[in-house]
């Protein structure tokens, strides 16, 4: 998806395919990430926030998937900043899919068993988080991570449940090159 910062144009064709649904509604979040090799991730010490086209959260989950996102950044030694002078500029997209979850129900009395199913509708949410070298205009690092975004109302889960994927999706940011 391209990302436009004062009128430049990044563009990157693994958004569509890095949009990822996990099949299967109990299992944990899944991240996974890519890189351009070869990238000297050391010179990269500040971060400016951009928009992507594309779908975004309201401004109350926007603020929280930036706050998270800084958090572990911080935490690796980087600086965010207003300016066009930044080393990275740093974007992300939300997708919220809904997925049908069936359940089972058995009982057995009596010698006889009965058995029955129902079925529900879930929200599963992915993000999408992008960075890209100003200078060469190119995108530099990807990742997503699965069963992130959370519509309900359960504000703190939510947060926990953000802050878990984020720090397991930049883990091993900055990656390791062999």
């Amino acid at each position: 998806m391209p990302v436009r910062q004062n009128g430049k144009l990044f563009s990157s064709a693994l958004v569509a395919a890095l949009l990822l649904v996990t099949v299967g509604t109990l299992a944990a979040q899944d991240v996974r990430y890519n890189f351009m090799p070869r990238t000297d991730f050391s010179k990269y010490r500040t971060y400016k926030w951009v928009n992507m086209r594309g779908a975004h959260p309201d401004q109350i989950m926007d603020a929280e998937i930036k706050q998270s996102v800084d958090s572990q950044l911080a935490s690796k030694g980087m600086t965010k900043t207003d300016s066009d002078k930044a080393d990275l500029y740093i974007g992300y997209q939300t997708a919220v899919n809904q997925e049908t979850q069936w359940d089972a129900f058995g009982s057995r009395a009596f010698g006889m068993s009965t058995g029955s199913w129902t079925s529900s509708t879930i929200n599963v949410g992915t993000l999408v988080l992008e960075m890209y070298d100003p200078g060469t205009k190119q995108l530099v690092w990807t990742g997503s991570a699965t069963k992130t975004i959370d519509t309900g109302s359960n504000h703190e889960k939510h947060m926990k449940n953000l802050d878990r994927a984020m720090a397991k999706l930049l883990k091993n940011y900055p990656p390791k090159q062999q």
